[in-house]
């Protein structure tokens, strides 16, 4: 796939096929992902790939520690937002809610497609990204680029994906069934799988910017 029709066509996936991607088509991804820039080449990034019962045991625990009131927390921080952010993040959820046909009152609906992200929205393959905790506070332009790249090379394989934190909101619950040690520090995670496309929720194109409206052209 051109690489310029894949910045614009990629999209977050949260609704999937069933069918098991191969250990070998992902770790040609991650093969090719791992080119990404990171500061001063230290490719701090590392992989824990996941599918199977592992990873039905992850969702099932995130769900249970969700149902039970235990609150949900990224080992890297990401406050509120606020301002303009806030209204990106509250214009992307009416829309999505929307598509899905769920009420803004129907909490029990809202609970369930929260529920959906603590379950790599049903993703067969998650992929959690960590770096060294000495890198912890270096890293994160690092990860950002090596989790586009990985968005972007898997549209060549007819794979969709969706950067997201709830299924790591619980790090204690991802370390007990991956071995992660303390020592690494939980970043972000991807779900990966060929999409559904009968999937409403997969028909979103977030909206951005005018480039004219946050670029500032000096000397030109």
């Amino acid at each position: 796939m051109d690489i310029v029709e894949a910045i614009k066509t990629r999209k977050s996936i949260r609704g999937y096929k069933p069918d098991p991607v191969s250990k070998d088509t992902l770790k040609e991804i991650l093969e090719i992902a791992v080119r990404a820039p990171s500061g001063m080449n230290t490719q701090p990034w590392e992989f824990t790939v996941i599918t199977g019962e592992v990873l039905e045991n992850i969702k099932k625990a995130n769900i249970d520690n969700l149902t039970s009131g235990i609150k949900p927390a990224m080992e890297i921080s990401r406050e509120g937002y606020a301002g303009v952010f806030k209204e990106r993040q509250v214009a992307l959820a009416i829309q999505l809610f929307g598509l899905l046909g769920i009420a803004r009152e129907d909490k029990e609906k809202r609970a369930e497609w929260l529920q959906k992200g603590f379950r790599f929205f049903d993703a067969p393959v998650a992929i959690v990204i960590t770096v060294d905790e000495s890198q912890a506070e270096k890293a994160q332009f690092d990860v950002g680029s090596v989790s586009q790249t990985i968005a972007l090379t898997a549209l060549n394989y007819g794979l969709g994906t969706c950067i997201q934190g709830q299924g790591i909101m619980y790090p204690d619950v991802i370390r007990k069934y991956t071995g992660i040690p303390e020592s690494k520090v939980i970043c972000i995670c991807l779900t990966i799988g060929y999409p559904d496309e009968g999937f409403a929720a997969n028909q979103i194109y977030s909206a951005r910017e005018s480039v004219d409206t946050i670029t500032n052209w000096i000397g030109f």
